[in-house]
C-alpha cells in the first residue's frame, strides 16, 4: 500500500476524460518499464538515500520512487502526494553507484520530472517561488548584476546583522537560505576568449565558465584557465557562451533545457576544441548527456554526440594529460569532498584524489558517509531549505571532525553549503574548489592564500 491519492480532482491531462481513467504519465518519453523492472528492491540503495536517511519512508527511497514510477506507468494518476515523493529527491545519484543491479535511476527520475513539470498543476507560491529560480539561475548576466548590492551587503556588515537576529528565518525560510549560501564575493578580472598554452601546445580546450562559478566564483574559473594553461592547453572561452542546461534538465524543464544546450553548442562549434572542459559537477554529468538530451532533434543529434564525447571534468582531463608543470609543496591537511554529480553521476572519484594526491607534503584525509549529500543539489536546497540545511550539519560535522585545514571540493553548490553548515555549527575550516589547491600549487604561493580566514 502507498499514501498515493488517487482521487486528485484536477486533471492535467488536456484532452482526457475527466470521469475515465487518468495515467500519470503521457506518451512524451515517459519513464523506461524496462527500467523498472531491473530494480529487484533488494534495498541497497536505503542507506545512501539522503532523504529516506533523514525520514526512514520507504516511498522516499529510491525503490519506493521507482514503485511510484510503475504505478503510475500501470494506471494511477499523477497526484500530489505522489509528485511531492518525486520531488523530495535530491537528484544525489548515490543510488546509482550503490545498486548492485545497474538500475537506471537517473534516467527514471529525469524522465518523470519532465513528466510532472509538464502535466502537474502546481499552486500559486510553489509557481512564483520556481519561475524566479529559473529567471534568475540559469542566467550569469543576470546573477552578475546581483554582484555590487551583495558585495555592499556583506561590506558594510549587514549580512552577519542579519544572521545574528535570525529573523528572517523565522520570517522567510527561502530568503535565509539564500543569504547564508551567498559567499563572499572578491573582484576577479574576467579571462580573455582565449588563452595561449605556456610552452609546446598539448592540446586545445574548451571551457564553460558556467553561470554561478562565472557569477560567484570567478577565482575558480581563473585558476582552471592558469593551470589548463601551464599544462600545456591553448584554453578557448568564448564570450558568446550561456548556461549549459544543467539545472533546466534535473528539474525537469527539458524544452528549457535542450534550448541552452543548442545555444552552447554553437557558441563552441568553431573553437577548434580537442576537448570540453568543466570545472562544476552538476554541469558535466548533464553535459556528458547531451547525446540523450539531443536525440530527437534531426538538426543538433548527430552535433550534440560529438560536443558530448569531448566533454572532461577538469580533474580527468589533467590525469588523461598528465602533468608537465611542476607541482610546489603546499604542506597542509585536506578533507576532500565528493560532489555528488561527480562521484556518482560521472563516476570520477579516483582522478581528483590523484591529483592532490601528487602534490608534495598535502595530507589527503576522507570525510565519513561520503556518499551521503551536502543537501546542496542544486537548487534542491533553495526549494527544500529545512531538510536541506540537516543534510548540510550533517556533512559539515563529519567535515569538521577530519581536523583538516582546507575543505576541497569540485561544486560550487557544495561550497556554499558546507560553507554555510560550517558557519552555523560555530566551526572553523578554509574551502577552495580543487582547481584553486592546484594552482596554488603550481604557482608556489604556499598555503597562506588558501587558508586565509573567510575563505
Amino acid at each position: 500500500m502507498t499514501d498515493i491519492d488517487a482521487t486528485h480532482g484536477s486533471d492535467p491531462h488536456a484532452g482526457q476524460d475527466v470521469l475515465g481513467p487518468v495515467r500519470a504519465f503521457d506518451d512524451d518519453h515517459p519513464p523506461s518499464r524496462e527500467l523498472v523492472s531491473d530494480c529487484v528492491h533488494c534495498g541497497f540503495c536505503l542507506p545512501t538515500c539522503p532523504t529516506y536517511v533523514l525520514w526512514g519512508e520507504e516511498m522516499d527511497s529510491p525503490r519506493g520512487r521507482i514503485h511510484l514510477i510503475s504505478q503510475g506507468l500501470t494506471g494511477e494518476p499523477l497526484s500530489p502526494s505522489m509528485v511531492q515523493h518525486f520531488d523530495n529527491c535530491l537528484g544525489c545519484m548515490s543510488c546509482v553507484t550503490a545498486c548492485p543491479s545497474g538500475v537506471k535511476y537517473d534516467r527514471l527520475i529525469e524522465d518523470t520530472r519532465a513528466q510532472v513539470e509538464r502535466l502537474h498543476p502546481r499552486g500559486a507560491k510553489e509557481r512564483a517561488l520556481r519561475k524566479a529560480i529559473f529567471a534568475l539561475f540559469p542566467y550569469p548576466k543576470r546573477l552578475r548584476l546581483l554582484r555590487l548590492p551583495l558585495r555592499a551587503y556583506q561590506a558594510i556588515g549587514l549580512q552577519r546583522l542579519v544572521a545574528r537576529t535570525g529573523l528572517l528565518e523565522r520570517l522567510a525560510p527561502t530568503l535565509a537560505t539564500l543569504d547564508s549560501l551567498a559567499p563572499r564575493l572578491r573582484g576577479v578580472p574576467r579571462p580573455p576568449e582565449r588563452v595561449r598554452a605556456r610552452g609546446p601546445r598539448r592540446a586545445v580546450v574548451g571551457m564553460l565558465t558556467g553561470c554561478v562559478q562565472r557569477a560567484f566564483f570567478p577565482d575558480v574559473n581563473s585558476a582552471t584557465v592558469r593551470i589548463l594553461a601551464a599544462e600545456g592547453c591553448d584554453v578557448v572561452l568564448p564570450p558568446s557562451q550561456g548556461c549549459c542546461g544543467a539545472l533546466s534538465v534535473h528539474n525537469g524543464r527539458s524544452d528549457e533545457a535542450r534550448g541552452f544546450a543548442r545555444r552552447l553548442i554553437d557558441a563552441f562549434s568553431d573553437s577548434g576544441m580537442d576537448w570540453f572542459v568543466v570545472n562544476a559537477a552538476g554541469c558535466g554529468s548533464s553535459l556528458k548527456e547531451y547525446d540523450v538530451l539531443l536525440a530527437d532533434d534531426p538538426a543538433y543529434a548527430e552535433r550534440a554526440a560529438a560536443f558530448a564525447a569531448k566533454v572532461r571534468d577538469l580533474s580527468e582531463l589533467l590525469t588523461e594529460l598528465g602533468p608537465v608543470a611542476e607541482r610546489h609543496p603546499l604542506p597542509m591537511t585536506v578533507a576532500y569532498h565528493d560532489a555528488c554529480h561527480l562521484a556518482h553521476a560521472q563516476g570520477v572519484r579516483a582522478q581528483p584524489r590523484a591529483l592532490l594526491g601528487g602534490i608534495p607534503g598535502l595530507e589527503l584525509r576522507e570525510i565519513a558517509d561520503p556518499e551521503i549529500c551536502c543537501g546542496s543539489a542544486g537548487v534542491w536546497n533553495v526549494l527544500n531549505p529545512v531538510p536541506a540545511a540537516e543534510l548540510g550539519d550533517r556533512k559539515a560535522a563529519n567535515v569538521l571532525a577530519t581536523g583538516a585545514e582546507l575543505l576541497v571540493t569540485a561544486n560550487p553548490g557544495c561550497l556554499m553549503q558546507v560553507a554555510a553548515a560550517v558557519r552555523r555549527r560555530g566551526g572553523t575550516i578554509a574551502l577552495a574548489h580543487t582547481a584553486q589547491v592546484l594552482d596554488a600549487s603550481i604557482r608556489g604561493l604556499g598555503t597562506a592564500e588558501l587558508l586565509r580566514p573567510g575563505r
